[in-house]
């Protein structure tokens, strides 16, 4: 049976989360699915390992490429390419009709997608019960991210991870600045916490994250830190594995490390707890003073309100 999920959010953040539900589908119909995704999912680097996942088209949004599947052309150039797949069942976590369309004109019997024109929805329960009502079975909403356990041990030794120190992966990049701790917070947290127990400080940035990245390694703690600017995501996955804790905002890093399993200290000040810290039993969520989890959202504009003392406490009772 061959089996094409769609899922066109962009981020890593996102793609994580729905990888319960896409490995829920291959459990069930015993067969490996497709995913058209955006390029910037990075389903590519999070699923090289992933033994439910096959094919991954890139759904190309880039309106300078002259292969696009911008508007009407592009529409058809993408259903041409999915049509000549014959898939027999497609899974849409989206309510847009132009993935209605894309499936019945690609001749897809079998189409599961949300309510048409469904628009504010928590994703996490929203595919949730897409899946659970398709194939009639509960699901947990945990993500598993897959690595070989060659890759584990290589990058173990490469690294030269010892239980003699606290192993702690900094996911200090952001989507935007009301998403971001301020630097010296978290250069603050590092010297406090090497101070109780000797700890090596793993640095989760991204490509817009330079001078945060120089703060930090230009700091009393810089001996201790370990950087992750010139690293590829497939790269940096197994050094999260081999961490023993992530603390860091809601940023794609945070999802990555739930996946791996690590144990994580969130910090949300302007993003939705119930949608994006809720899913997972490995993630404990801080919000801003005065706020709470359901309170803190979009437009919380927190991060001057997060209760330092607060993060230094809970992440030295999750590193134990």
């Amino acid at each position: 049976m061959k089996i094409l999920v769609i899922q066109q959010r962009m981020g890593i953040g996102d793609m994580i989360i729905f990888l319960p539900y896409i490995h829920a589908i291959s459990k069930k119909f015993q067969s490996k699915v497709s995913l058209l995704v955006k390029k910037n999912s990075k389903a590519e680097d999070l699923c090289s390992d992933d033994t439910h996942i096959g094919e991954i088209i890139n759904l190309d949004v880039n309106k300078d490429s002259s292969s696009n599947h911008n508007g009407w052309s592009g529409f058809f150039r993408l259903l041409i390419k999915i049509k000549e797949k014959k898939f027999d069942k497609i899974f849409i976590f989206n309510s847009s009709i132009k993935y209605l369309l894309l499936a019945k004109l690609a001749g897809i019997k079998s189409i599961n997608q949300y309510p048409l024109f469904l628009r504010k929805n928590n994703i996490v329960l929203t595919a949730r019960e897409l899946i659970q009502n398709s194939i009639q079975e509960n699901i947990s909403t945990q993500p598993v991210l897959h690595l070989s356990r060659d890759k584990i041990e290589k990058t173990k030794n490469k690294y030269k991870f010892d239980s003699s120190f606290g192993h702690i992966c900094f996911g200090f990049s952001a989507s935007g600045p009301t998403k971001r701790w301020p630097i010296e917070k978290y250069m603050k947290l590092a010297e406090n916490m090497n101070k109780i127990k000797p700890c090596k400080f793993y640095l989760a940035g991204g490509r817009n994250d330079e001078e945060l990245f120089t703060k930090f390694l230009n700091s009393s703690i810089a001996s201790n830190c370990i950087s992750f600017k010139n690293l590829s995501i497939s790269e940096t996955l197994p050094i999260i594995k081999n961490c023993d804790m992530y603390i860091g905002n809601d940023t794609g890093w945070l999802h990555i490390a739930s996946a791996l399993g690590k144990k994580c200290v969130a910090l949300f000040m302007d993003s939705p707890v119930q949608a994006y810290g809720k899913y997972s039993e490995n993630i404990s969520v801080i919000v801003p003073e005065g706020e709470t989890e359901e309170t803190t959202t979009h437009d919380t504009l927190g991060k001057d309100k997060i209760n330092f003392e607060k993060v230094l406490y809970k992440s030295l009772e999750t590193l134990g």
